[in-house]
């Protein structure tokens, strides 16, 4: 992906742990990488295809000069999502904060925190089979819709399916979702486990009936296997409830331990229940 570059921004700010520092304030230098797409406006010389870096270092000045914070570590987590958030075109950014002539007691030229954040595509499973389904799961989306780290691509068509595992209770509604986020697989996890708390679910009986289930299916090509938290989903191989909306917002995703694409995944498990 194409870079913009920042290169030591100078800024005059109030960080600090220390009341002088808050009180007195000092210089800062500030550096981004911006990574986005820069071909369109390279062939058009059109300022509007590309992220006006002019626009990007007065944000960054406002949110040193407008904020008191304790940790450049905090300086810098803030600038780098206010720029995902509030720059479309940029899908990734590095970040340095750097803090000359620390007071630290000792002589030192300067300390710096860089970080790199990015935008995450994840697919999420959705479901609902008690109570009013259909208001469970658009509430959900809603709520979602309202978040700032988090952006709705696509969602599939809505069906109703038979239960799975535990057969002994009423028809589901299913569908899948994918988002863009600046959560983490752990943060998303919480964030969608609120979510169904807020619409009352309760863990009772494992694969029993639910107010709300989301699950994540996939977060970008990663491979995790927690206690509390596997990606890819384990059952997503198993269940066409899953694969057949899927498929529909993206055939054609990887499965990063299978190395087969959703689609052929699809294939593979009807030709399994034909058999």
């Amino acid at each position: 992906m194409d870079q913009i570059i920042i290169k030591e921004l100078e800024l005059y700010s109030n960080h600090g742990v220390y009341k002088e520092e808050k009180v007195l304030g000092q210089k800062f230098l500030v550096s981004a990488v911006l990574y986005t797409d820069t071909k369109r406006a390279g062939k058009s010389d059109k300022i509007e295809y590309s992220v006006n870096y002019g626009e990007v270092c007065h944000r960054i000045r406002e949110i040193m000069e407008g904020n008191t914070f304790d940790l450049i570590e905090r300086v810098a987590e803030t600038i780098a999502e206010r720029l995902l958030i509030e720059f479309d075109l940029i899908r990734k950014t590095e970040v340095e904060v750097k803090k000359p002539w620390a007071p630290i007691g000792l002589p030192i030229q300067s300390v710096s925190v860089r970080i790199e954040r990015q935008w995450h595509r994840a697919y999420i499973g959705i479901g609902s089979n008690m109570g009013d389904r259909m208001k469970y799961i658009n509430e959900a989306v809603k709520q979602m819709k309202q978040e700032d780290d988090l952006r709705l691509i696509c969602v599939s068509d809505l069906a109703e399916t038979e239960p799975y595992g535990y057969t002994e209770q009423d028809k589901f509604i299913n569908g899948c979702i994918g988002i863009d986020t600046l959560k983490t697989p752990e943060e998303l996890l919480e964030y969608l486990q609120g979510l169904e708390n807020n619409a009352g679910r309760e863990r009772i009986v494992h694969w029993g009936p639910r107010t709300l289930d989301l699950d994540i299916l996939l977060y970008d090509d990663i491979v995790i296997h927690g206690d509390h938290l596997t990606i890819p989903h384990p059952e997503i191989p198993k269940r066409s409830f899953v694969l057949e909306p899927l498929v529909q917002i993206a055939p054609y995703e990887r499965h990063p331990v299978l190395n087969k694409t959703i689609l052929e995944l699809k294939d593979a498990l009807e030709e399994k229940e034909e058999k």
